[in-house]
């Protein structure tokens, strides 16, 4: 048994006592949520780079993690005999159609996994036009400085620092481009929908939980930035008021 599969099934039997044979797929959520935490610095940082694709680290370590888990969920041992109620967790949307067909007990474990990843992406893909279309219009309504000439410069001499720092604006054309991409990015939710219907119920787990971490943070990181930008805003007239005073 692999390292990931004996800290999974050991939460299992932890929390066995209160939820019975769903222990374990309680364990993989409480597995990923750990996992999350341990990454939560890595978002941080990534974002405050405020770029549309913050993130892409902390979900790029995640894949060393999902693929342990699918191989866990697909090779034989004691995981593979745990149920999600009816659905066994090494079960994929396939069988649970063979086995009392879409609306079967099977079935419907699948169905509610599918419509709880559903809500998540859709609540992502909310979130992130919004932030696109605000991200817009603060730059669409910024004053834009009329641009300076540059002198030419000698490589090495004293105005080579002004030079470096008149980098050019992005075009119309680049902003609408960027906004496109910061409304597009977020709909990649949607497709976390197909990967869960044709990997174990244990992966679809992890897949959802993962996901609802993800958007969960990220409000919080956006909320958490607007209360100290909101703060900053309040805090600076009281600074001038005691300046002038001096």
């Amino acid at each position: 048994m692999s390292v990931f599969a004996h800290l999974v099934a050991e939460l299992g039997r932890l929390l066995e006592p209160v939820l019975a044979e769903s222990a374990t797929a309680a364990a993989i959520v409480l597995f990923t949520v750990l996992v999350r935490l341990a990454l939560h610095p890595l978002s941080r940082a990534a974002f405050r780079g405020a770029t549309p694709v913050a993130g892409c680290l902390p979900l790029l370590l995640q894949l060393p993690v999902f693929f342990l888990m699918y191989q866990a969920f697909t090779s034989g041992n004691e995981l593979l005999s745990h149920r999600l109620f009816a659905a066994p967790l090494g079960s994929r949307w396939t069988d649970a159609l063979g086995e009392g067909g879409l609306f079967g007990a099977q079935g419907l474990v699948f169905l509610a996994l599918f419509g709880a990843i559903a809500v998540v992406a859709a609540w992502s893909a909310v979130r992130g036009r919004r932030s696109a279309a605000a991200a817009a219009a603060a730059a669409a309504a910024a004053p834009k400085k009329p641009a300076k000439p540059v002198k030419p410069v000698k490589k090495g001499g004293a105005g080579a620092g002004a030079a470096a720092a008149g980098l050019p604006e992005l075009s119309a054309e680049q902003q609408e481009a960027m906004r496109k991409l910061g409304g597009v990015l977020p709909l990649l939710s949607f497709g976390t929908l197909i990967t869960a219907a044709v990997v174990p119920l244990a992966a679809g787990l992890y897949l959802l939980t993962t996901t609802a971490w993800s958007v969960a943070e990220r409000v919080w990181l956006e909320h958490r930035k607007a209360r100290v930008a909101a703060r900053a805003a309040t805090d600076r007239p009281a600074d001038g008021a005691v300046r002038s005073s001096l």
